[in-house]
């Protein structure tokens, strides 16, 4: 069985289970306890006790990624940046571009998930006893974006000054000359390769954890919780939709003039390939072959922001951040107001740079951005069983909007063969399939 299988069997059981214990265990409407014996055991020890150390111990094995993943993929990406500095102009707006849409996803799903409210009928503040932690203004945080010692930034989990110290440290070795800079460089990207394979053996072992934790939370919510999960669901999937589509249309249009109809025709076949792999990594040969080849963008522009976008570009993770701080928010009933959600942005923007392309590592930046803000981390239980469903869409997207950004650098660079760009009798659908 798949992965994504296994998640979403985890994720259904989980539900289930929950459910029919929140039926078994009959409870004290006063004090809110089992009346029987039978189910004060399935409460004390089954859910309350195994159950929850298992889920439990998942929660804290995502928080244990967070440093080591930000830091070392940061390090690779912005050495990687520097090491093209001679470009100038062309990273200076491939960066900005990224950046720009990337707070741009972030705002939207602020927005819209605030319309449609998809949290507002869950009271998991009552059924956890939860208490809200009060965050730091933006004055504070923007000061504190800047490290005193790295080291006790990683301690702390300080993940704003472990992302200012990881992209000086990348463009410190990228400038550096000796050979021991070069060979720093390559050790940083094969630590890069293990702390990828740590987050895929964490989501081998995510759909146990997803069924411990829904399990737990359904045996005290209720049947009315799936209600709210479809409503969660559904909000990712209109932002997703609304920023794929929308938002990289109208920018390539006002950004180069070329056709946006054009444009998504082309890149149909890679968006599927995306979809199925959920992985910006694994796709990211066959969007360089058809950002050079069908979209006709240059080599000199494609090999530098594909490979880049994979590492700093993650729109949909972003749209996803976004709309599950709004969700768990309103479900704890914290309102975190207009200063907690610029704050969101920013650190969703950040945390974006250092989010590998493979799947599920989303999960384990949002811890990052629901700690900023005092969010408590056990509200990713209630998103995580359909975050791998979501996971697929959103590299769809984020591969979209890489190729979307270097076919506008290409074009303001005047590196880009419009030819190519607008022949569609290329027949490269077939090509990129067969590969």
């Amino acid at each position: 069985m798949t992965l994504t299988n296994r998640i979403l069997l985890g994720m259904i059981l989980g539900i289930i289970v929950g459910i029919l214990f929140n039926v078994i265990i009959a409870t004290d409407p006063d004090t809110g306890l089992p009346v029987t014996a039978w189910g004060a055991w399935l409460d004390g020890v089954l859910i309350n006790g195994f159950l929850d150390a298992v889920g439990q111990v998942f929660i804290k094995s995502l928080k244990l990624l967070v440093v080591p993943l930000v830091f070392v993929s940061l390090v690779c990406g912005s050495a990687a940046l520097g090491g093209h500095s001679r470009m100038g102009a062309m990273a200076l707006k491939t960066v900005s571009l990224y950046l720009l849409t990337t707070a741009m996803a972030i705002a939207l799903a602020i927005l819209v998930a605030s319309l449609i409210q998809p949290g507002e009928d869950v009271d998991l503040a009552m059924a956890t006893g939860f208490s809200a932690i009060e965050a730091p203004g933006l004055k504070e945080t923007f000061i504190n974006i800047f490290p005193e010692n790295p080291i006790q930034a990683m301690a702390d989990g300080n993940m704003l000054q472990v992302i200012v110290f990881s992209l000086l440290f990348g463009i410190a070795i990228s400038r550096s000359e000796s050979p021991a800079a070069q060979n720093l460089q390559a050790f940083f990207n094969d630590l890069n390769t293990v702390v990828i394979k740590m987050v895929l053996l964490l989501m081998h072992i995510a759909p146990y954890g997803v069924f411990c934790l829904l399990v737990k939370l359904f045996s005290s919510l209720g049947i009315d919780a799936v209600l709210d999960l479809a409503k969660y669901f559904f909000t990712v999937l209109l932002v997703l939709l609304l920023h794929g589509l929308g938002v990289y249309g109208l920018l390539l249009k006002l950004l180069s003039g070329l056709n946006p109809l054009i444009f998504f025709r082309k890149m149909w076949s890679v968006m599927v390939f995306g979809f199925s792999t959920a992985s910006s990594n694994a796709t990211l040969p066959i969007t360089l072959r058809t950002v050079e080849n069908d979209l006709g963008v240059d080599n000199k522009v494609a090999s530098f922001s594909i490979p880049l976008g994979a590492t700093i570009n993650m729109d949909g993770t972003a749209i996803m951040q976004g709309v599950a701080t709004v969700f768990i928010a309103q479900a704890y009933n914290i309102d975190i107001g207009l200063g907690g959600y610029l704050l969101v942005i920013l650190t969703a923007t950040l945390a974006s740079i250092g989010t590998a392309g493979v799947p599920g590592v989303g999960l384990v930046t949002l811890a990052m951005v629901l700690n900023q803000v005092g969010l408590p981390l056990e509200g990713i239980a209630l998103i995580i069983g359909v975050d791998r469903l979501l996971d697929m869409i959103r590299t769809a997207v984020n591969i979209t909007g890489d190729a979307m950004v270097s076919t506008v650098v290409a074009k303001s660079e005047n590196l880009l063969d419009r030819s190519r760009f607008e022949n569609t009798d290329k027949k490269m659908v077939d090509e990129i399939s067969k590969e």
